[in-house]
């Protein structure tokens, strides 16, 4: 299989943790993608994106679109990683959608990570580690 197919098929497989008729939180990025192509043929009530990318992608795709200020929860927040290492931990948020993956990874009550073998490493930092800085607390 190439790097992409195997994308899809984690993704893919993601959608058996989707009830219906839920609101599913939707993370960013090319493994994503391939979730929020399949989440078109689920009868969701909509989805709280965690980035601009992600939320055009559903709502071209029919997806509905739900403030997180709607939702006192999410069932299932869906999401992919840069690097992973054996023990699970991982190093996510290097497309610049670092503090709202967060925020919706938080309101989430189970947290969704798909990725392929590529993203699998025997030591984490060979992907850049995330720093964001919010405006409005640089000075701090």
């Amino acid at each position: 299989m190439t790097q992409d197919e195997l994308k899809k098929a984690a993704a893919l497989a993601a959608l058996d943790y989707i009830d219906d008729d839920s609101i599913v939180g939707v993370g960013t990025g090319s493994t994503v993608n391939h979730f929020i192509d399949g989440l078109a043929g689920r009868r969701i009530r909509g989805a709280v994106s965690s980035s601009d990318v992600s939320s055009r992608r559903l709502v071209a795709l029919g997806i509905k679109l739900v403030e997180l200020t709607e939702v006192d929860s999410i069932r299932v927040y869906v999401d992919g990683a840069d690097e992973i290492d054996g023990s699970f931990a991982m190093i996510k948020g290097g497309g610049g959608a670092l503090t709202r993956e967060k925020i919706v990874a938080a309101v989430a009550e189970r947290f969704i990570c798909i990725c392929d073998a590529s993203k699998r490493v025997d030591t984490l930092g060979r992907f850049p580690l995330p720093v964001e800085v919010i405006p409005m607390a640089r000075r701090h």
